[in-house]
């Protein structure tokens, strides 16, 4: 049997022909090396850890496992077990439903969700980032500042309840049209039929996928396509001019430049005044390379723009309000009509170019400024209206700050550092840790913003933050008071920071530095799928295997080095949970590893307490 990374490859391949059709492709859930794949996909997730409706975890996984789930597949017998119904917080203080699939069902998705990966992926639209390789928010919001120049008038797509109203009949019927496989396509009823567990009642699914599940992402992906298809026609059929009018302030810098080398070309000009024009042309060809070429308010030039990341879209609209509204209309009816969905009127907006709106955190809006300005330093910056520019928002940051308690507003509306009460009964070196991750996570995500560098108001409050915990911690009165009487323990070289003791001697780790400088544009040629080869063209994207399928295929105890029997994985959720007090907790520690490969004897060993 062919390995999963070909069989991936061949399906990428098939899928570039649009009549291709997929058959037989509940053969390949047989492939007991698909399930060791999506297993050593999803093993780091610690939420495996948490048991579904049938009180099973990713613990003691193994190849039989395995054996007994192909059994069940072979034979039609397999049927997904209800999920388990929890609910996550919202930022807008509602409650999100989260369906907690068994891990069984994991893997089972897992391996439906690579092949459907591979016959759609190829084909989704460029604008589309969600749930796919190599692609992310970050990603498309970057598109979006580059690509949105001139931008007049924007809709902001809200579909209500997206993944609560995936209607199961339009999402099977879109399946059937590329894969003519009933044994598949049950399978995939079963997943979405197979409703889930609140309060010990069963509750019946009759639309929708469950938030939670593997399949999920990919199935909201090949729903919402063809709204990406529809506004592709959209986009062909709105342009309107080949190119923008020049831009009379360019001409004009043209004519200004062109002018003085004439004079300069003339025999009777004096060294002073060739001086003199010469610093002159300079300057002005400074300000024409900073000045667009093309006037991006020219009323001519019609065009339409689209990005959607998961039920999120937006569409930017180079024309009239008229044009913006018969857009809105016209997605809506689509919406309503082929989906079986519902834009929200009060959520979906159409804005003005001179305004401010949010997508995917972010502040979205064109710049307004007509003209090059130069800096105190000398140096001119160019002229940047009718740009599309991305804005931090001063929401997310105090957001950021109340949610990690590092922050009181008082009644003045005065913003006061505060220490971190549930970080206390961590050491120093995790309390900064936390701090370090949690402030880099941040600025890893707006490092986009033209404004990233206001993130030093918050690494003030956040640094202030840290050393009051760190006075608590030590019963000291004051900040002052800790850094005088522990200098030596969090201070090196005009640094805050922490040190601590390693294998190698001591260490000092430093708070995070207040340096936050904006990314120009994000390049990720070395991630993105490879050109095409002669043959398997796209099976590089699949090729390899991890160290956990290798330690798996191997059938070798690690503790015992047994070679005979059914081999299990033990897993832990979190590094942390090692204490390091028995040898098999120290083996894992130093392997920095959250399995560890076991004989059914030693496995039943570690779980009474006997594996020493």
């Amino acid at each position: 049997m062919q390995t999963p990374d070909i069989i991936l490859g061949i399906l990428s391949k098939n899928s570039q022909d649009d009549k291709y059709v997929f058959k037989d492709l509940y053969r390949y859930l047989y492939n007991k090396d698909f399930y060791i794949k999506a297993y050593a996909k999803i093993n780091s997730n610690p939420g495996n850890m948490t048991p579904g409706t049938d009180n099973e975890t990713i613990d003691g996984f193994s190849t039989e496992k395995v054996d007994a789930l192909i059994k069940e597949i072979k034979d039609l017998s397999y049927q997904p077990k209800p999920a388990r119904r929890t609910y996550i917080d919202k930022k807008n203080g509602g409650k999100r439903p989260l369906g907690i699939p068994s891990f069984k069902d994991k893997l089972v998705q897992e391996v439906v969700r690579a092949i459907l990966e591979a016959i759609y992926d190829s084909n989704f639209d460029e604008n589309s980032h969600a749930f796919r390789p190599n692609l992310s928010c970050k990603t498309l919001l970057n598109k979006v500042k580059l690509e949105c120049t001139g931008i007049k008038w924007w809709v902001e797509g809200d579909i209500k309840g997206f993944f609560d109203n995936i209607d199961h009949h339009t999402l099977i019927n879109i399946l059937r049209r590329k894969i003519k496989d009933e044994r598949f396509i049950n399978l995939i009823w079963k997943f979405i039929k197979a409703g889930y567990c609140e309060d010990w009642k069963f509750h019946n699914t009759y639309s929708g996928t469950p938030q939670g599940g593997i399949i999920s992402p990919i199935l909201s992906n090949i729903y919402l396509d063809q709204l990406d298809k529809f506004m592709k026609d959209k986009m062909e059929n709105f342009e309107k001019g080949k190119s923008r009018k020049r831009n009379s302030k360019h001409r004009q810098l043209e004519y200004q430049i062109s002018k003085r080398k004439k004079v300069l070309k003339g025999s009777e000009v004096s060294t002073e005044t060739k001086q003199t024009l010469i610093k002159e042309i300079k300057e002005l060809e400074k300000v024409m390379k900073l000045t667009p070429s093309k006037d991006v308010m020219d009323t001519s030039f019609k065009r339409l723009k689209y990005y959607r990341y998961a039920d999120d879209f937006i569409v930017g609209i180079i024309g009239s309000k008229e044009d913006a509204v018969k857009i809105k209309e016209e997605i809506k009816v689509f919406l309503n009509q082929e989906l079986k969905l519902e834009l929200s009127e009060e959520k979906t907006l159409i804005t003005h170019w001179k305004d401010k709106f949010k997508f995917l955190g972010y502040e979205i809006y064109i710049s307004q400024r007509r003209t090059p300005k130069k800096s105190e330093s000398g140096k001119w910056t160019e002229a940047t209206r009718g740009k599309c520019q991305l804005s931090l928002p001063f929401e997310a940051m105090r957001e950021f700050l109340l949610n990690k308690d590092a922050l009181v507003i008082e009644q003045d509306g005065k913003w006061r550092s505060e220490r971190r009460k549930r970080l206390l009964t961590l050491s120093p070196l995790e309390i900064i840790t936390t701090y370090n991750a949690e402030i880099r996570g941040l600025y890893n995500y707006y490092n986009l913003a033209n404004n990233v560098y206001k993130l030093s108001g918050l690494h003030n409050i956040m640094l202030y933050s840290f050393l009051k915990t760190l006075a608590n911690k030590h019963k000291c009165k004051s900040v002052s008071k800790l850094l005088s009487e522990y200098k030596t323990k969090y201070k090196n070289e005009g640094k805050i920071g922490v040190w601590h003791e390693t294998k190698k001697g001591k260490k000092f780790r430093a708070f995070v530095p207040d340096k936050f400088n904006r990314l120009q544009d994000i390049r990720n040629d070395e991630n993105d799928h490879p050109e095409s080869i002669d043959e398997l063209p796209t099976i590089q994207q699949y090729r390899g295997t991890t160290d956990l399928e290798k330690r798996l295929s191997a059938s070798k105890c690690e503790w015992c080095s047994v070679t005979q029997g059914p081999m299990e994985v033990h897993h832990i959720r979190k590094m942390k949970e090692l204490k390091g007090k028995a040898k098999w907790e120290i083996e894992m520690l130093g392997r920095k590893r959250k399995t560890m490969v076991l004989c059914r004897s030693c496995h039943k060993k570690l779980h009474r307490g006997e594996l020493h």
